[in-house]
Order: structure tokens, then sequence, then C-alpha cells
């Protein structure tokens, strides 16, 4: 039986991610930004820029605000 040579052992899958086997980083980089921006293209932009933390400024200094405070829009971005 011939023996597989490719980085990757398993097929494309749109269920599951890619599986990252210690070869060909820059190839499984693409292919797991392709499989999270085709679940919402939000959480690759989390990924990136970091999570957005709502603040509101108390006594002049920026205070990050509970659960409770935030807006529907807030609540969506976080």
């Amino acid at each position: 039986m011939a023996e597989n040579s490719l980085p990757f052992v398993e097929g494309a899958s749109i269920n599951r991610p890619p599986m990252f086997s210690g070869v060909n980083y820059q190839f499984w980089k693409i292919r797991m930004q392709i499989f999270i921006e085709s679940i919402y293209r939000g959480i690759w932009n989390a990924i990136i820029y970091g999570p957005y933390i709502p603040m509101h400024i108390v006594d002049g200094v920026s205070v990050a605000k509970s659960f409770d405070e935030l807006t529907d829009i807030e609540n969506k971005r976080v």
C-alpha cells in the first residue's frame, strides 16, 4: 500500500477544523482562517484585533463595563 506523504491525513471538511500535523504551518494557517471565516467573519476579526472590551469613564478613569451594563450592540461586539 502506498504511504501518504501529504502533511494532512484527512480531507477537506466543512464540519471540522483542519488538523495540524506539525508540518507546513503556512498552508494549515490559511485553511484554518478560511474555516473560521466560513463560520462567522467576526470570529476571525476577534482573533486578529483582539477582544472588544466596552468601557465607561468613572471619576476620569476608564473602567470596563459589567455584563449587566452592556447594550445590545456592545453585547454583539463582545
